[in-house]
């Protein structure tokens, strides 16, 4: 009797989904670049430059708003969809992205007790329920842009800025998308951001709202509309929450105190008009990049607390970056724990997991790590004589993908241009992809060594 075996078939293992997630993002990197390359992209009807065009594609997917080029004159209409499109992408797969791997690492790693924590702080009725998850993401963004955007229109329809319907409809349009993606792109020209619209509350007003609902994520803002009571609401959406009106409150008061004299800030404005405006200053230069003064005009004090309120960023899950006002807030309350005396996490009622502690801290203290060497990358490829400050806010705004800048960005040379490129895409993609990999190397161990002290301050 003869018998045949044929060879055993290689078993190709499944790519990790965080791997997925940062090759997507690469691809459409790559062909925004491409289509911005082009001339029918350039308002000259010219070439542009690869490296200006892989830069601003990245600040368009990774919704960073830092440019190279003024995106209202440079970029074509043609060139402006594109970046219009880039940023809706890049918000709206982030969004969809982490929530799903949250529910498919939940799902396969973790306990009974932990899917249900999972399944109540996200909104979703089957743990796995990929469509459900989307289309409820796709309804909550529909509903925030198309909302903003008719706003908008008629804003600046009724203002002194805009020409003609059509244009104020396309700058409604693009400006609610990139608000609530925390973009930070405008079509206004010169670099001037929202400088002409310092006294138009309702442009300002609706750009704020919009930046916060980014911010905050379909997580959050599904949990709050779900429930609607306080005591009803997951530990996270109530700590965020707080969180998120705390540093408002704080970057508020802050800038309000620093540049109530500024002449060049808020010292230009009437006294009446200079709180609302310090509020949306501390909302848009924490996530999205906007801003209605030049913020190279901005004080020392000043750029220091923008800049911690950068690296924070907005809530997990949601279009903004930074390391997230999660982490922020579970540092916070070990510290808190700490200090009174508790031998875990504790807040609200609940106890953190000591694993979500360390991965809390292993998250800010590896970007703080990343910042120091962007900055000072930075330091050994831009010119002799350049600010300190002005280079650790651009390396901390790429970083959070905020997009504020003290103009040092666009007067880089191509060498530091390509560091801030890896540099944003890490930004974006770094703090997410870590805590997946940390949480999925969590194994139960059979032992524990024994315990030994150290020395401590």
């Amino acid at each position: 009797m003869e018998f045949q075996i044929a060879p055993p078939r290689r078993v190709r293992r499944p790519r990790s989904p965080s791997a997925v997630l940062v090759s997507g993002f690469a691809i459409v990197i790559a062909v925004g670049a491409v289509l911005l390359t082009l001339p029918i992209s350039s308002a000259a009807g010219t070439w542009t430059s690869p490296v200006d065009a892989l830069f601003t594609s990245t600040s368009a997917v990774c919704v960073t708003g830092l440019a190279v080029l003024d995106t209202g004159t440079y970029w074509s209409t043609f060139g402006q969809v594109v970046l219009m499109v880039l940023m809706q992408l890049g918000g709206f797969g982030f969004m969809t992205g982490s929530t799903l791997l949250l529910l498919l690492l939940v799902g396969r790693r973790t306990a009974l007790r932990d899917r249900i924590q999972a399944q109540a702080s996200t909104g979703v009725p089957e743990l796995g329920s990929v469509t459900s998850v989307i289309r409820r993401v796709a309804v909550f963004t529909l509903i925030a842009e198309v909302a903003g955007a008719l706003t908008l229109t008629l804003a600046f329809l009724a203002g002194d800025h805009a020409a003609d319907a059509t244009q104020a409809l396309w700058w409604g349009v693009f400006h609610a998308i990139s608000a609530f993606n925390n973009g930070g792109m405008d079509l206004f020209g010169d670099y001037r951001s929202l400088a002409d619209f310092v006294d138009a509350p309702l442009v300002l007003g609706t750009l704020g709202i919009l930046i916060l609902l980014g911010g905050l994520g379909f997580a959050i803002v599904g949990d709050i509309a779900a429930k609607r009571r306080w005591r009803r609401l997951a530990l996270e959406t109530r700590v965020v929450v707080l969180t998120t009106v705390a540093i408002l409150v704080v970057g508020t008061a802050s800038f309000a105190v620093f540049e109530w004299s500024n002449p060049a800030t808020l010292g230009a404005l009437p006294e009446t008009a200079r709180p609302f405006n310090a509020l949306f200053e501390t909302t848009t230069l924490r996530t999205a990049g906007f801003s209605t003064f030049p913020t190279a005009q901005l004080r020392d004090p000043t750029l220091f607390v923008v800049m911690a309120m950068m690296f924070i960023g907005g809530a997990s899950g949601s279009t903004a970056g930074g390391i997230k006002v999660n982490t922020f807030s579970v540092l916070l309350i070990a510290i808190v724990s700490t200090v009174r005396g508790r031998s875990s996490a504790e807040a609200l009622g609940r106890r953190i997991p000591h694993e979500v502690v360390y991965r809390a801290l292993s998250v800010a203290l590896l970007s703080i790590a990343f910042i120091f060497i962007v900055a000072l990358s930075l330091e050994l490829t831009t010119s002799a004589g350049t600010d300190f400050i002005a280079i650790v806010f651009e390396s901390i705004s790429a970083f959070g993908t905020v997009g504020a800048s003290m103009g040092l960005t666009p007067e880089l040379p191509p060498l530091a241009r390509a560091l801030l490129i890896p540099a944003m895409f890490a930004g974006r993609l770094g703090p997410l992809t870590l805590v997946l990999a940390l949480a999925a190397r969590a194994r139960p161990v059979p032992s524990r060594p024994a315990i030994e002290t150290m020395r401590i301050g």
